[in-house]
Order: structure tokens, then C-alpha cells, then sequence
């Protein structure tokens, strides 16, 4: 019996900066998300991008905005995550938030650890909002891609696995919505019982 096919997976990408929102310089963290998006899903997504301040108020409006009206499974913000006064970004991510899902904040440290010190600085959270998952990731175009991927040594090989690598599984948990990814850039993972072996016959 074929099954109803499954509404298109919908993701908020917000750059929170002041001067990047001023037009003092080029946002590069909205481009960078949607082509890493696009090279690392194997299924068909829409985006919806805020370009915002460092003001609370305004990233928690923006968050909710996303979540409740425009209906996002995921938010991925870029920005503001320091210690700061101006880094609010995961003061409003948490002051939104229903859960809070502490393994990607920690993963993400764990990943750019590896490459600075000062990532024990960083204040990233994961959370969910109703039926949406809200990452914080760091500002930086290289961090993001090393956030979501990983680290790789020089063959290729994950030494240290990328937060993505847990988001297709945890959408299907919250909301039901299966996505997969590109194994060559980031390797989804899910228990056996919670794979779709016949994803096509959606």
C-alpha cells in the first residue's frame, strides 16, 4: 500500500550580526548554510533566510516566527553564540525554547576543539520548539562546514562525527518527517527499525 507522501521539508537559516544586518559587509552565513544544504540532503527543501540584529527581542520574535507561522521543521541561526555582551543568541533560542537537547551543543564544542581552543567559549544550544528543531551554529563560513560535517583526517575518514549526522533522525522523532543525507558529505544515522528502505514509493 503506498503511503502519503510527506510534506517538503522547510528550513529557516537567520544570520544574526549587526553590521552584517547594517550592510556594512556581505552576509556570507546564510550563502554558506543553503549551498551546504543543498549539497548535503538528497531530498528537496525549501528555505526561508532573516537577516537580523544581536537583539534578543528580535531573534526571538524571528524564532518564533519561523517555527509557528511559517512552519520550519528546522532553524539553524549563525551568530552570536560568544560570551559577549551582544552574543544573546542562545539567550533567546533557550527562551523559546519547549526542550532543550543539550548533545549538539556539546558535540559542536567537541568538534571545533579540534581546531581551537577558544571553542570552549561558545555558548551554542540545540532545542525544540513545537514540532521544529532550533541549532545554534558559530558565525564563521569554515566552522559552519565543520560543525555540520565533522572532522575528517586526511583520507577522508570521520575522526569526529558531525552534528547533521544526528538532525534527519531527531526530525523524524519530533515531527515524522524523513529526510536522508549525501553519505559522501555527511552520513545520516537511525536504528534499523526507523529506516525507510523504500523511501521512493513515498
Amino acid at each position: 500500500m503506498q503511503q502519503p507522501t510527506q510534506s517538503l521539508l522547510k528550513i529557516g537559516l537567520v544570520s544574526i550580526s549587526d553590521r552584517a544586518s547594517q550592510g556594512v559587509y556581505q552576509d556570507q552565513g546564510i550563502p554558506e548554510l543553503q549551498a551546504w544544504l543543498e549539497q548535503a540532503l538528497c531530498d528537496p527543501f525549501e528555505v526561508e533566510t532573516r537577516l537580523i540584529p544581536d537583539e534578543q527581542s528580535i531573534i526571538e520574535q524571528t524564532l518564533i516566527e519561523l517555527v509557528d507561522q511559517q512552519h520550519c521543521h528546522l532553524v539553524l541561526t549563525t551568530g552570536g553564540t560568544g560570551p559577549a555582551k551582544r552574543d544573546v543568541t542562545p539567550d533567546a533560542t533557550l527562551a523559546v525554547a519547549d526542550r532543550e537537547m543539550p548533545g549538539f551543543g556539546e558535540q559542536m564544542r567537541q568538534v571545533s576543539l579540534h581546531f581551537v581552543p577558544t571553542a570552549i567559549l561558545s555558548r551554542q544550544v540545540g532545542v525544540i520548539r513545537k514540532q521544529a528543531l532550533i541549532l545554534n551554529l558559530p558565525g564563521q563560513p569554515k566552522a559552519i562546514k565543520e560543525t555540520l560535517e565533522g572532522v575528517k583526517d586526511q583520507d577522508g575518514n570521520v575522526v569526529v562525527k558531525g552534528i547533521f549526522s544526528a538532525v534527519p533522525y531527531c526530525l523524524q522523532l519530533i515531527d515524522g518527517i524523513y529526510i536522508d543525507t549525501v553519505p559522501e558529505v555527511i552520513e545520516s544515522f537511525r536504528p534499523k527499525a526507523a529506516r525507510r528502505e523504500n523511501k521512493e514509493s513515498l
